[in-house]
């Protein structure tokens, strides 16, 4: 299993922008779908987004489509999440995980945890109004 640390985050106002970066010690990143999560408190962790190992496909959560930009650098082993227009409501511990299975899976899965073999430690967002 790999090890991944998150880090970008930080305090921002609303309409303010962040980017968190995950980078992973595994040499199988560049095999490995990487998703995003977030939890806040008293809640559930809930999706964000997901990359497939290629980069080409890219699932986002209603709440989040068209403001956060999910995006790869398999060179640099590492998967950022760009999140622009952020609300009160974004604000929540984000999770990187990723997903050793090399062949596609359907949308479904990428948005359940137990998908996912290895995750991050975390990094707090918070966003004031």
């Amino acid at each position: 299993q790999g090890h991944l640390t998150e880090s970008g985050g930080g305090l921002v106002q609303a309409g303010g922008s962040l980017r968190l970066s995950c980078a992973a010690s595994a040499r199988t990143f560049s095999s490995s779908t990487m998703g995003w999560f977030r939890q806040a408190p008293g809640k559930e962790r809930e999706f964000v987004a997901v990359i497939t190992w290629s980069g080409l496909t890219t699932y986002y959560a209603d709440s989040v489509k068209g403001r956060f930009t999910v995006s790869r650098d398999n060179a640099k082993n590492t998967v950022y999440l760009q999140m622009n227009s952020l609300k009160p409501d974004d604000t929540a511990v984000y999770y990187c995980a990723a997903d050793v299975y090399v062949g596609l899976r359907s949308r479904f899965y990428y948005t359940m945890p137990q998908t996912y073999g290895d995750w991050g430690q975390g990094a707090q967002v918070t966003v004031s109004s």
